[in-house]
């Protein structure tokens, strides 16, 4: 099988990159990106530390990122599994990766920048739940680079076609993927569980 080793060898193999596309490339965020993400549900964050990478979703109302400038974003941290992959990473190796996805909409907008961890009770607060339940962290990013990504990729999987949406009946349930992955679960009351972390227990 034959392998591309270099950056060099790479280029060969595809067309230079159009000049619209490297002068899409911004420094902070305009008024689209700020729209975009008022509007934005749903994002990715890449992070990375020495040892490994980690991609993980994050979602909430729409405008659950606050847009503080042009060049800061803050991220908060919901309730989630506690391994806490992204925030290690952070601690280890600031520059993360975000993508933003709106429903219906097929661009993405992807932001590069370096993130801390942050907990100022003043700024934790302005993210609560409903005034009351406060993010136990938030990440701040310093925003580097900015720019919207064509809708090929969400076209080619008609991401948005709610006819190709996959019933549960297509896919077993987390509790059922748990048990046939961890010696000693319960499916059932593994299902039941997760029930609750879904609906009462969400935040």
């Amino acid at each position: 099988m034959t392998e591309i080793t270099a950056t060099e060898e790479l280029r060969q193999a595809y067309a230079e990159p159009a000049e619209m596309v490297r002068k899409k490339i911004l420094a902070r965020l305009d008024a689209h990106a700020r729209r975009f993400i008022a509007l934005s549900p749903f994002l990715t964050i890449a992070s990375s530390n020495g040892h490994g990478t980690d991609c993980s979703p994050r979602g909430d109302e729409p405008g659950f990122v606050h847009v503080a400038d042009d060049t800061t974003l803050l991220l908060p941290d919901r309730r989630g599994n506690n391994l806490l992959d992204t925030l290690q990473n952070v601690l280890a190796k600031p520059e993360v990766g975000l993508l933003f996805f709106v429903p219906g909409v097929n661009e993405t907008l992807r932001v590069n920048g370096r993130a801390r961890i942050i907990t100022d009770p003043a700024t934790l607060q302005s993210m609560a739940i409903k005034g009351k339940i406060v993010p136990s962290s938030a990440l701040e990013v310093a925003v580097e680079q900015v720019y919207f990504h064509c809708g090929r990729s969400l076209l080619r999987a008609d991401l948005w076609n709610p006819d190709k949406k996959v019933g549960r009946d297509d896919f077993p349930l987390l509790g059922n993927i748990l048990a046939d992955q961890v010696k000693g679960v319960d499916a059932e009351a593994a299902n039941q569980r997760l029930e609750a972390a879904y609906t009462t227990n969400l935040y």
